[in-house]
């Protein structure tokens, strides 16, 4: 299919999977994993593109329906998930806030249970739900936005060859806007869920935060958010797309595009929760901040540290953070990738595209 500017290359397409259309070589190409068709014109070697995969009736890539698309999964993958996982949430902020009382997981929802009941496991959980669906919208929108963004200002030889780069400056891009997003609905959702009594949700817990420390109060954990969602970010993308490509070049006989669609999802879930144990360890100490932050009027990163300690900024609710963002983040690639499979779109990641790069520079 013919491209109108070179703004439409597609080399992010091999950041997304190894299968190429029938008419992405021309004939004579060297590579035996590629075929080309008859009717493949042949390339220009000054301006050689090859085009984003699309199907009749299908979403074209990197057009405003498929950005519209990457958003609503971005939506639904953040949003339905982190509502879920609202007990581990609870338990874990209040571990962060009151480790004299919640002591452990398993007492700590002892605890919730006597003090608050069943309905208490799942108190902020519409700040949760909006929140984080409008972050999600953000994150997984804006990603798929800066990655072909930085692919083409890299060109289709470095793009490949920095492809990491690539996923960590898109994703820490995306994750800036997305915490912005988040930010208000993040602190009213702590102070509901670590002061009992404050405010039922979000409702009532949003004007009463306002008239107590302003509508600039409500970003008064931005920073600290930024420097846990950040990392959290980078590593979830990278990692993912790193940890994907590994699984379908080492432990997958078959290429990808050979592979059938819920073996493919699996895949997006396993390397989403490997990533989000490592996305856990390296946001832990920025995610104890915020907690603290959110919870305590006037608070600020001195009084954090002083009165958590360095060693408990990395270790203070940990193992549980490890559990529900290990869990979270498989099912949010998981959810994710299954949206774009439902709307004729490519599961996100691959087999690396420096191994192309070489065959694209003979054509």
């Amino acid at each position: 299919m013919a491209l109108s500017s070179d703004r439409q290359s597609l080399i992010p397409s091999f950041l997304y999977s190894t299968s190429l259309t029938s008419k992405t070589l021309a004939a004579g190409n060297s590579n035996p994993r590629f075929t080309s068709s008859p009717s493949a014109a042949a390339p220009n070697k000054s301006n050689f593109m090859i085009p984003a995969p699309s199907e009749p009736g299908k979403i074209e890539m990197y057009s405003p329906q498929f950005y519209a698309a990457c958003t609503v999964g971005g939506i639904l993958s953040c949003g339905l998930t982190h509502m879920t996982v609202t007990p581990l949430d609870l338990v874990k902020c209040n571990m962060q806030i009151d480790p004299s009382k919640y002591k452990s997981i398993s007492s700590g929802f002892g605890v919730l249970f006597k003090e608050q009941g069943v309905k208490g496991f799942f108190r902020g959980w519409v700040p949760t739900l909006l929140g984080y669906s409008a972050q999600g919208a953000c994150k997984f929108g804006f990603y798929e936005f800066f990655k072909k963004y930085y692919s083409d200002l890299a060109g289709p030889e470095n793009a490949a060859k920095y492809k990491t780069v690539i996923y960590l400056a898109g994703s820490a891009s995306a994750e800036v806007i997305a915490d912005i997003a988040l930010c208000p609905f993040e602190a009213v959702k702590v102070r509901v869920q670590t002061q009992p009594g404050f405010a039922r949700g979000l409702s009532d817990g949003l004007p009463k935060f306002v008239r107590s420390e302003g509508a600039l109060g409500l970003y008064k954990g931005l920073v600290p958010l930024w420097g846990r969602q950040i990392p959290y970010t980078m590593m979830k993308f990278a990692s993912f797309e790193t940890i994907v490509e590994l699984i379908y070049k080492h432990a997958i006989p078959t290429p990808k595009s050979e592979c059938s669609k819920p073996l493919q999802l699996g895949v997006s879930f396993a390397g989403g929760y490997v990533a989000g144990v490592l996305c856990a360890i390296v946001s832990h100490p920025a995610d104890n901040l915020v907690s603290f932050l959110n919870n305590a009027k006037g608070a600020t990163v001195g009084d954090a540290v002083k009165k958590i300690g360095l060693v408990g900024l990395f270790t203070r609710g940990l193992p549980l953070r490890i559990v529900m963002i290990g869990t979270l983040t498989g099912a949010q690639w998981g959810l994710y990738d299954a949206f774009k499979v439902s709307v004729g779109l490519p599961t996100t990641g691959g087999v690396a595209p420096a191994a192309v790069a070489p065959e694209l520079a003979k054509a």
